[in-house]
């Protein structure tokens, strides 16, 4: 496989994430609609936080393994578990301090002397975002973090020759970014006022640009503290997200109805796993 095809189906990995974002245009969605797309796409993103733990891990637990019984160097252990709580902590209250700065901001904003600090304020692009745009920014931002681990394990399988596994990787990641862009807009589908296709477009880009990206850098350089490190970070902003969306499903209501999505957006995470599963990969 040349580096310009495996390039084009890294590039057709991440697109298929765009195939869920129209749904977000839904106006007339009903609140259990609503509540239905949030846990759904909380189901899926609790998949994503699992996968992404697991592959973090197990690079860390192989350094240990190795200085405990193979007289591997404990060094190489250490630095990939601090980078892999460091990271994760990063991800993680990295968005914590920066959504309070930024609702505390908002708030001053919106206080100040007549009209024109609150003009003055939403002349920022990001602060003119409502709360469901705002969630939906979010989660193509845990996504995409998700997504550039993806494209570098497309790139590094198809760099050591393993063409049949990074086939096997650009199908599977290809289906999983089909259901991430569903999880993406799921917190805009019946929102007021519909998103643009212009911000569809830049949430898609944020959610599966990185697959691309991963997938030139993958094939080019390898390296594990900086896999391991994306991971991490990927587990904490998706740890963040679901938290928020924890808070949306409990306020939406419909409480059996959501208990059913999110297991069906979790089995559906596991499904499309399953598809690489049964490759023999």
């Amino acid at each position: 496989m040349s580096t310009a095809q495996l390039l084009v189906l890294g590039a057709l990995a991440g697109f298929t994430i765009f195939f869920g974002l129209p749904i977000g245009r839904i106006k007339s969605a009903s609140p259990a609609l609503k509540a239905a797309l949030s846990a759904m796409a909380t189901g899926i993103l609790l998949f994503l936080l699992w996968d992404v733990l697991v592959h973090g891990i197990e690079p860390v637990e192989e350094a240990l393994t190795s200085a405990t019984d193979e007289g591997g160097s404990w060094l190489d252990f250490v630095q990939l578990a601090v980078t892999f709580a460091a990271c994760a902590t990063i991800g993680l209250m990295s968005l914590v301090y920066y959504d309070r700065w930024f609702s505390r901001q908002r708030g001053k904003a919106m206080l100040g002397p007549g009209a024109a600090s609150a003009v003055e304020f939403d002349r920022s692009w990001v602060a003119g975002l409502s709360p469901a745009a705002w969630l939906a920014l979010l989660i193509a931002t845990g996504i995409g973090l998700h997504n550039f681990s993806e494209g570098l394990a497309i790139g590094q399988s198809a760099a050591q020759d393993q063409v049949t596994l990074a086939l096997v990787l650009i199908i599977g990641f290809g289906l999983h970014n089909a259901t991430e862009g569903f999880g993406i807009v799921a917190p805009l589908s019946g929102s007021e006022t519909r998103p643009s296709w212009k911000f569809l477009a830049l949430l898609g880009l944020i959610g599966g640009g990185p697959t691309f990206v991963g997938t030139l850098l993958g094939q080019t350089w390898v390296n594990e503290t900086v896999s391991v490190a994306f991971l991490a970070l990927a587990a904490g902003s998706i740890l963040y997200v679901v938290i928020q969306l924890m808070n949306v499903n409990q306020k939406l209501g419909y409480k059996t109805l959501v208990a059913w999505m999110l297991l069906a957006g979790l089995f559906l995470g596991f499904a499309t796993d399953f598809i690489i599963e049964a490759a023999g990969v």
